[in-house]
């Protein structure tokens, strides 16, 4: 599979100043595969460490001196290998399994930035809160999300259909055949091992095994890595977050998670998940004329998606027959899986917020393009009336709206309509019409 993320894998080896190298993301997103295919194609030699499968026997390098020459030289010992700098990548996977094998990033950078140093985490938010120590400014940062819709179409052999995305004519002519790409996404979602699945079988039914081995999996790190107590809220939460969505309140709301529930209890919770990037949180702002909009979010008002749109469909309980189906897969959830769909594909590219005003109104999303406040609403379908995507005009005027359905791509004073299948893999019409 092609990971657009590899490039910047590339950027990294060669940039001047380079620094080691953090490879975020959640469990299962493919991140050992990419270091590891990176090493094989762009270097002579990688040496490998799970600190987490292998965690005993890789403490002892980190035991005492974490100076770099003296990591080196008990890794050439343990594995009889030599390590040349020029020639080698060093990839510490999990590394938040070993604190000090993080502290030794800084190091690394400090006195040994001839050798190669890649680090992968996927519980890292949850160990930083656990006093871990980061090293801070001493490292370079990258995020593998799960496979995004225009690696998923290059994954299962239409890369060819991503060539006409710029052109509006010929949109209107395949439009058909991206739809029907996004609706198996929809199923299948992003996460390697499911789309590999689905390249292979064709079958739903194992791709619906994958994801519920996932699910399990992360269910698993939940009760291996928190409290008893945190981790019947961890479930309790999980197991509203269909719920939630169907409600489409305007906010997460703990009530929903158990009568008389509050927030303060569910907090830590709350943060476990985002750290683990299983879910993400989007915060609500009541403006929206004024930057950044970070400055004007309202951190008690939030709402949950989850990491990826199969598996939550999986959790959800929602039949392929239904997504296939265009009628029932914007009825149900009120349409809430186009909308983590859109969520899903801006998120590496933007950070999303969300807009209500005092009269109920609400937009799906609000972010900034080129210096400009944006809304964004996702519409079921052909329903297109959109009340409170006309109040935001409205009142602030913005220079660019968006608007994701399914009718054609649509330009016309100000609002843009795109077709659902144009989030992310469309940011050139987004450039375009936010400069006009």
């Amino acid at each position: 599979m092609k990971r657009i993320l590899y490039d910047k894998l590339q950027e990294w080896k060669e940039k001047k100043g380079r620094k080691p190298l953090l490879l975020s993301g959640a469990r299962q997103v493919g991140k050992t595969y990419l270091l590891k295919e990176f090493g094989k194609n762009e270097f002579e030699n990688v040496v490998y460490l799970n600190l987490d499968k292998d965690k005993e026997r890789y403490e002892i390098l980190f035991k005492d001196s974490i100076a770099p020459e003296e990591i080196i030289t008990k890794l050439e010992t343990l594995l009889g290998a030599k390590i040349e700098p020029a020639k080698t990548l060093i990839i510490f996977d999990e590394v938040q399994e070993i604190p000090r094998a993080l502290t030794s990033l800084k190091y690394f950078c400090e006195d040994a930035p001839e050798y190669f140093v890649a680090a992968s985490g996927s519980l890292l938010g949850v160990a930083l809160h656990q006093g871990t120590s980061f090293p801070v400014g001493k490292i370079d940062n990258l995020e593998l999300e799960p496979l995004s819709f225009e690696e998923f179409v290059m994954a299962t052999g239409n890369e060819r259909f991503l060539r006409i995305i710029d052109n509006e004519v010929d949109l209107r002519i395949f439009g058909d055949k991206l739809e029907m790409l996004l609706r198996e996404y929809l199923i299948v979602g992003g996460m390697p091992e499911a789309v590999a699945s689905w390249v292979a079988e064709r079958d739903y039914e194992e791709v619906d095994k994958v994801q519920n081995t996932i699910l399990l999996a992360y269910l698993n790190d939940i009760s291996k890595h928190t409290d008893a107590t945190t981790a019947t809220r961890i479930h309790q939460i999980w197991n509203s977050l269909p719920a939630q969505f169907a409600k489409r309140n305007e906010k997460f709301m703990f009530s929903v998670i158990k009568g008389g529930a509050r927030a303060r209890e569910y907090e830590l919770a709350v943060q476990w998940l985002v750290d683990c990037k299983i879910v993400r949180r989007v915060e609500r702002v009541k403006v929206g004329d004024k930057l950044p909009l970070k400055a004007y979010a309202d951190t008690s008002a939030f709402k949950l998606y989850f990491l990826d749109v199969g598996l939550f469909r999986h959790l959800a309980g929602v039949s392929t027959e239904m997504v296939l189906n265009n009628e029932a897969l914007f009825r149900e959830f009120n349409g809430f899986f186009v909308e983590q769909f859109v969520l899903q594909q801006m998120a590496g590219k933007h950070t999303l917020y969300y807009w209500s005003s005092e009269a109920n109104a609400e937009v799906d999303f609000v972010t900034e393009i080129n210096g400009g406040i944006v809304p964004i609403e996702v519409k079921s379908g052909t329903n297109v009336k959109a009340k409170s995507l006309k109040a935001f005009r409205d009142n602030y005027q913005p220079k660019l709206s968006v608007r994701f359905s399914l009718l054609p791509l649509e330009y016309n004073s100000g609002l843009l309509n795109l077709p659902i299948y144009l989030a992310g893999v469309g940011e050139g019409y987004l450039e375009k019409y936010s400069e006009r």
